[in-house]
């Protein structure tokens, strides 16, 4: 497994030595069968008391020996697995990092954490085998096969059969066992997923009352699992005691042969005796070779799992120029579709321009492009045809860090990360001082914080469940600005806030004393108004560029939806 090359070279030493002692150790433990066998024959058969006790004592001190050294590969094993299973995550959790929106789109969050979390598990217990029990089971195997034969060559031509009927059922286990752990693995994700969706929408599935609704998806996904699970074991269930069977019967024919050999005096009771304790090794050692094989096969499935997180496409790289932005910004025949879309275009040959310290508000139906445009903006896709210029400059050209890090975005739907609040809005700025945390918090009208028992440092909960939808909002918008960025976008930011804080933010936000581009996506025509300029777009297409005032004489779209909304309401 090429994949895992880089970490078997970091704990390359500790690995080494944790097989070096797991192979002392399998020879201690195929010594003592030899040793119980001259036990017999040259002290209890011939009545030499002395020799049992020479025998006796050598046996001991090969027992202690090989303890020693399972002690000290079990203490190895469990060090370097965890360490690996840790790099590991910690590779999976960078790469995920920086997934580009393509490979975000790619594999759903729910799976996302199966393979961080069972996947790797999986991969950690196999390394853990490989160093504990998988390399003692063939030594084992074979060295008992070898010394088996050099006691009595009649008697191993039934171990070279039993190991024979043995490794065909294993071949047929592997073939059969991989499908079915994929398969599992995937069942695994969706049961995931679907705990996730409730978790997220939990007070919707209160509010809708589907509680039945969600059982019954969960139940679908549980019993999927659960009839995976019996699938992948059913191959080892009935593999398992065909061994024994098979180890069994040979073990009942080296008696019996032997019994016969006995008394043609071609055996002796120690060989025999010997014999039936090597065929009880085989038979553990075939057990856990078939263990082995269906934990690879298991690993297989879900390395395979692994790599796609690792051969997935990541975000555009830092390359490129580096350089202080303004908010000079403009879309020159813009035409883009979603990757994993339908192919129809989202934008089509878009073009507008704004400069910088002035505001824009883009407007228009749902699904019309809206925040496709600050997507685009921010880079998380490129454009198919045209260009977007930021500075002049092509936006491919600059170092992507340099973009991202002049632009501020305030999402529709806010989201707000478990800690203090004061937390939550230095995610704009790290470093930014107490008094232009609160001054801030002061422009998103986000005053209510002061009131809560803690003020900034009270808690939020996971995703903020301890704050309303507006309060999220105004948290989120401090965020934004406190980043300080020389362009702004809020993507329908206010859709929680009433007319009054929205109106008080906007008038914070449009200070002439703040040179900051501000890019507003909405729906609401009472906040495109107040804007430097307005976009109006329709199914991907501009259909409307201006002010207020020239938009109500020459865009259709724009006066339907100010009739529909101003002056219905001022009706009404």
């Amino acid at each position: 497994m090429n994949l895992y090359s880089k970490y078997f070279e970091k704990y390359k030493f500790p690995f080494l030595a944790a097989v070096l002692c797991v192979a002392l150790e399998a020879i201690c433990d195929l010594l003592g069968p030899t040793l119980m066998s001259n036990i017999i024959n040259a002290g209890i058969d011939q009545g030499l008391l002395p020799k049992v006790y020479y025998w006796g004592a050598l046996m001991l001190i090969v027992t202690a020996v090989g303890a020693c050294f399972a002690v000290t590969r079990n203490i190895l094993a469990s060090k370097v697995s965890q360490r690996m299973g840790a790099d590991l995550r910690y590779d999976l959790f960078e790469k995920i990092m920086h997934f580009s929106e393509q490979s975000t789109d790619k594999i759903e969050s729910g799976s996302l954490i199966t393979r961080m979390t069972n996947d790797t598990s999986q991969v950690v217990q196999f390394v853990n085998g490989i160093m504990r029990i998988f390399m003692k089971a063939p030594i084992t195997c074979i060295g008992s096969i070898i010394l088996a034969s050099l006691l009595n060559f009649r008697l191993s031509l039934i171990i070279y059969s039993v190991v024979a009927v043995v490794a065909v059922l294993i071949i047929v286990s592997m073939k059969l066992s991989y499908p079915r752990y994929y398969k599992l693995q995937k069942a695994m994700d969706k049961v995931n997923s679907v705990v996730q969706e409730y978790l997220i929408g939990v007070r919707l599935v209160k509010a809708f009352g589907t509680y039945d609704k969600e059982t019954d998806k969960f139940e679908n996904a549980n019993m999927n699992l659960m009839q995976k699970g019996v699938s992948s074991q059913m191959i080892i269930t009935l593999v398992a005691p065909l061994m024994t069977l098979t180890v069994g019967i040979g073990t009942i024919i080296v008696i019996f042969i032997g019994s016969r050999l006995f008394s043609l005096n071609l055996a002796k009771p120690g060989d025999i005796t010997a014999f039936t304790i090597y065929m009880a090794q085989i038979l553990i050692s075939l057990v856990m070779i078939t263990n082995i094989f269906n934990t690879f096969v298991r690993t297989k499935a879900s390395t395979a799992r692994i790599k796609e997180v690792i051969d997935c496409d990541e975000d555009f790289t830092g390359s490129g120029e580096t350089k202080e932005l303004n908010g000079d910004i403009e879309f020159k025949n813009v035409t883009f579709a979603y990757p994993s879309g339908s192919g129809v275009p989202a934008i089509k040959d878009l073009s507008f321009s704004i400069k910088n310290g002035q505001s824009l508000a883009i407007i228009g139906p749902t699904g019309s492009g809206k925040s496709t445009i600050a997507w685009l903006l921010l880079r998380f896709y490129d454009v198919n045809s045209g260009e977007i210029l930021v500075n002049g400059c092509d936006i491919k050209s600059l170092d992507i860090n340099s973009v991202r890090n002049n632009i501020a975005i305030v999402p529709q739907k806010p989201m707000l990360f478990s800690g203090s609040i004061s937390e939550n809005i230095r995610w704009g700025n790290r470093e930014a001082s107490d008094e232009m945390l609160y001054q801030a918090a002061d422009k998103a009208q986000a005053g209510f914080i002061e009131n809560m028992p803690k003020g900034y440092e009270s808690l939020l909960g996971s995703a903020a469940v301890n704050v309303s939808g507006g309060q999220k909002q105004r948290i989120s918008i401090a965020r934004g600005i406190l980043k300080n960025s020389s362009v702004l976008i809020l993507d329908d930011a206010t859709s929680a806030l009433d007319a009054v804080t929205e109106a008080k933010v906007r008038e914070n936000l449009n200070s002439k004393t703040r040179k900051q581009t501000i890019i507003t996506v909405t729906q609401r025509c009472g906040t495109a108004m107040f804007a430097d300029r307005i976009l109006v777009m329709d199914n991907g297409i501009k259909v409307g560029y201006g002010t207020h005032d020239q938009l109500m004489e020459e865009c259709e779209v724009y006066r339907d939806i100010y009739k529909t909304q101003i002056e219905s309401s001022k009706e009404a």
